[in-house]
């Protein structure tokens, strides 16, 4: 090696590191800032500040507010259903019976008819 080739190479090896080092801190400095970002929207969609409770309120608070209304006002629907169920079910074997019975009288009606 000529003598000024190894200083070149330990210069170049240190500017290398300082720039890697330099692309790291950029890396991070960017990962940071999208992540504020994030955070800001989903603060906007989703929650309070975590800094302390505010008199704004969230869309998904009263989405979730929404729901929970909906859930109570609706609870008792499932038992009312299956009760409603039952009784439609007793309904239309009552209505089969029905049609049979008409079946039957139109049969008669139309034997009748035949026989004058």
């Amino acid at each position: 090696m000529r003598p000024g080739q190894e200083e070149r190479r330990a210069g170049m090896t240190v500017l290398l590191a300082v720039l890697s080092a330099l692309a790291v801190v950029v890396l991070f400095a960017a990962l940071v800032f999208y992540l504020v970002q994030i955070i800001r929207t989903l603060e906007n969609i989703g929650g309070e500040t975590p800094r302390g409770y505010s008199s704004r309120s969230s869309y998904l608070s009263k989405i979730a507010f929404g729901v929970r209304a909906i859930e109570q006002q609706t609870g008792h629907l499932g038992p009312e259903v299956t009760r409603l169920n039952e009784s439609l079910a007793q309904a239309a074997e009552g209505l089969g019976s029905i049609e049979a019975h008409l079946a039957r009288t139109v049969e008669a009606a139309g034997r009748q008819e035949g026989e004058r």
